[in-house]
């Protein structure tokens, strides 16, 4: 979801207000996705390397995942979304670390659709981890080799289908460590539209162009 500072700061406003203007875009993303059958969105909210950024901002988006739950919570319940938060959530806060699974417990009924919220996130991290968990689980005498059926059961995104398209805003060429594993065949579709910008329309025409996609998986057709 890029270009939330470029968005304010085209319009000479602190980094903040992009912030807050990219959660309206994503309400109004998740309800389009919702009414054309979409399963599951899966948002970079977080990466592992954004701890990175001035502590002023990073405070800034702890606070306003809080404070997104808050108000949220309840219309995600009536409107069928499950929410996940999915990343290396131990290390937030343990207040913050409780409102997410508070929510993900109140949601896990939703069945109309999947929002994964990727927090503390990062492609490279989600392989170490499962490779990490998978080598704890594992007997001295084990005999047979880690294969790509046993690392998909232990990523965070374990149970879900892989992503068919991945949209990137702002005219970003690159995946960012996003999912490494799993859009090792998802269409990539890349929007000059920064984050904040992203609404209803803009979406169309994502799936628009990925309706017109022939996919291969590697094979000929």
């Amino acid at each position: 979801m890029d270009g939330n500072g470029r968005w304010a700061k085209k319009r000479l406003l602190p980094r903040a207000a992009g912030h807050k203007e990219g959660v309206s875009s994503l309400k109004v993303v998740l309800k389009a996705c919702a009414e054309f059958g979409v399963k599951y969105l899966t948002v970079y909210a977080f990466s592992t390397e954004n701890w990175g950024r001035p502590k002023d901002e990073v405070d800034f988006l702890m606070n306003l995942f809080a404070l997104s739950i808050d108000r949220e919570i309840d219309e995600l319940v009536k409107s069928g979304v499950r929410l996940q938060f999915l990343g290396r959530i131990h290390q937030f806060s343990p207040q913050l670390q409780t409102k997410m699974s508070e929510s993900m417990e109140k949601t896990k009924a939703g069945d109309r659709i999947t929002l994964n919220v990727m927090v503390n996130y990062g492609g490279r991290a989600e392989l170490v981890d499962a490779v990490n968990e998978i080598a704890e689980r594992r007997t001295p005498n084990a005999e047979h080799r880690i294969d790509e059926k046993e690392i998909q059961a232990h990523l965070y995104t374990r149970g879900m289908p892989d992503p068919d398209l991945l949209i990137r805003t702002a005219s970003e060429m690159r995946v960012s460590n996003f999912l490494l594993w799993q859009i090792a065949y998802a269409e990539i579709y890349v929007t000059p539209a920064l984050w904040p910008d992203f609404r209803r329309e803009q979406l169309i025409e994502a799936i628009e162009a990925y309706q017109k996609r022939e996919r291969r998986f590697g094979k000929v057709l």
